[in-house]
């Protein structure tokens, strides 16, 4: 199935989330320091952004005609939960750590493209979709 254009701007954040988690997962005790900073300026310019607007927007969007506690939308929530403690202490990650965190990266984006999204997707009708897609839009700018 094709993204929807509304989800699209999301999606693309991914595509780079997940570019910068392949790095975490590669990292050795000499590339450490690069991913850290890839992670770092992913999650400064990018990642943050992209949870808020998931939260304030996506998932209340859903929850007007799907369940609130919709399994997919508590995982959505505890994986951001648990992907902000492990930014904040992504500073002083041994390699092992930086390892699960781009596992927990990955898994994360992998599981909103798989599950999150096409619900979204085949709960909302195409009116509320453009409307959540302008609203993504204009929060990420």
């Amino acid at each position: 199935m094709k993204r929807s254009e509304a989800l699209a701007p999301l999606s693309r954040d991914h595509h780079h989330g997940l570019f910068v988690a392949m790095h975490l997962k590669r990292a050795t005790a000499d590339t450490a320091a690069e991913a850290r900073q890839r992670f770092l300026e992913f999650w400064a310019h990018e990642g943050d952004v992209h949870f808020v607007i998931e939260e304030t927007v996506l998932l209340p969007a859903f929850a007007r005609r799907g369940p609130h506690d919709h399994e997919a939308v508590v995982r959505t929530l505890t994986d951001h939960v648990d992907l902000r403690r492990r930014a904040l202490d992504v500073g002083d990650a041994s390699p092992e750590q930086l390892h699960e965190l781009g596992e927990r990266l990955s898994a994360h984006i992998r599981h909103e493209e798989s599950v999150l999204f096409p619900l979204i997707e085949t709960t909302l009708d195409a009116e509320e979709l453009r409307a959540l897609g302008t609203e993504i839009t204009s929060r990420e700018q």
